[in-house]
């Protein structure tokens, strides 16, 4: 299915899925927005889309993917998501250029390039914003917490988005705040006061606002040792009667 469709219809599906994360419908409005198209474009594209029997759309309500154009969209995002690897790791772009680039010609891979991609690539679990690269047959992502979702004891590896405001991608690099570091929160003032973060051995401090723009996958906590049980010999038995 994914290999028929056209570019703006795979980009289509992926803004659609991402919008539709909170089990909400995506509006064609904000639809058009993410896609940086009209909204005339948006609606023709949702009618083409909803015709092949990948969404659902509802005039004046929104649109939902159906599991069909749910799968389609994840497979969509995992091709975008293995070249944006194979640019970094292959070709030495820096992570929050790869997203930018891939777009550029990841629609026109055969599946069998993608594919050995894959492979020689070593078959990486994550992009390089830190996002995990789904299976390909499943129809669902792995969903990641903003940063500001943590409470403090919580340790958990960072993902940024590519769309990220590139001034903010520089203030966040000067904290050491980058796709794949591991943080633990060590402190989280009330009223939706700042992080106080434990960063590669220093303590850095994040606002409200740029900690929900950065992403999480929260590890679990570990669990404190069992204390081993103490079975009582008869002689033991006797001494404590």
């Amino acid at each position: 299915m994914s290999d028929a469709l056209t570019k703006s219809e795979r980009e289509t599906l992926k803004s659609i899925y991402r919008l539709s994360r909170d089990g909400e419908e995506a509006h064609t409005g904000a639809l058009a927005e993410a896609l940086g198209v009209s909204p005339g474009t948006a609606t023709a594209t949702v009618k083409r889309l909803a015709e092949r029997g990948l969404l659902d759309h509802r005039p004046y309500r929104g649109v939902d993917l159906t599991v069909t154009g749910r799968r389609a969209g994840v497979v969509a995002m995992r091709r975008h998501r293995i070249v944006e690897r194979f640019l970094s790791d292959m070709l030495g772009y820096a992570w929050n250029e790869a997203d930018r680039l891939a777009g550029s010609f990841e629609h026109e891979l055969p599946q069998e390039v993608e594919d050995r991609l894959f492979v020689a690539l070593d078959r990486p679990a994550s992009c390089p914003h830190g996002f995990p690269i789904p299976e390909p047959e499943t129809g669902e992502i792995p969903e990641m917490p903003p940063l500001y979702a943590l409470e403090p004891g919580d340790v958990a590896v960072v993902a940024v988005p590519g769309s990220t405001d590139p001034d903010v991608v520089a203030f966040l690099d000067t904290l050491g705040l980058r796709p794949g570091v591991r943080v633990e929160v060590r402190e989280k003032h009330p009223f939706d006061g700042p992080l106080v973060l434990r960063v590669e051995g220093h303590d850095r401090t994040v606002g409200q606002k740029v900690a929900q723009q950065v992403y999480v996958r929260k590890e679990p906590k570990a669990q404190p040792p069992t204390a081993p049980s103490q079975t009582l010999t008869p002689e033991r038995r006797e001494q404590s009667a």
